[in-house]
């Protein structure tokens, strides 16, 4: 019951979808989309890696960068944000964290699909790999080198929506929206 935020962390924007799902059939009260993804922000925020207080700094940096695209959205949702909300998350880096939540020495869809994570546990992880090297990044089982550079600019904007929807827990989806539409239309069939 009550109100839930779906998460989309892409590779140039982030999508959020405030819904009410009391009903059988969802209602979106709102929605926005912001131009950072995993991709723009870590471009734009490109920076130093090689200390604790250079990598502090550019995490920092993303996450004011998100927070303040995030504003207007905040401010009109602000109301619902004081209630019991669900939060489900579909994206890389939402499923990168709950695999290394699991500690999966490799990443496994049927684990991850459907997974209810402690939000702080899902900050926690964020906050431990931002102060991370690349390098140490890198060397993580499940986490790897092809993601080891864009996963904090994920993180960042993980947080974020932490920030504004405090939440408990925070729903995984390994799908997205197109298996929601090939499911809907296999139903209607």
């Amino acid at each position: 019951d009550g109100p839930a935020l779906i998460f989309d962390i892409g590779g140039g924007s982030t999508e959020l979808v405030l819904i009410d799902a009391v009903t059988e059939t969802p209602r979106m009260i709102d929605w926005v989309s912001v131009p950072w993804g995993v991709v723009s922000l870590t471009e734009s925020c490109a920076g130093e890696d090689n200390s604790p207080e250079a990598r502090a700094s550019r995490y920092d940096q993303m996450r004011t960068l998100v927070r303040e695209s995030f504003a207007e959205f905040a401010g009109r949702t602000a109301p619902l944000a004081g209630q019991d909300v669900r939060l489900l998350g579909t994206s890389g880096t939402v499923t990168t964290l709950a695999s290394l939540h699991l500690e999966l020495p490799q990443y496994d869809r049927r684990a991850v699909d459907g997974l209810i994570v402690p939000a702080h546990s899902m900050r926690s992880i964020s906050q431990r790999l931002a102060g991370m090297s690349a390098t140490e990044r890198a060397d993580m089982p499940g986490l790897g080198r092809e993601r080891s550079d864009l996963v904090i600019a994920g993180c960042a904007i993980l947080e974020s929506i932490l920030d504004i929807w405090p939440a408990d827990r925070l729903g995984v989806a390994d799908r997205g929206i197109r298996e929601g539409i090939l499911r809907s239309l296999i139903a209607s069939d």
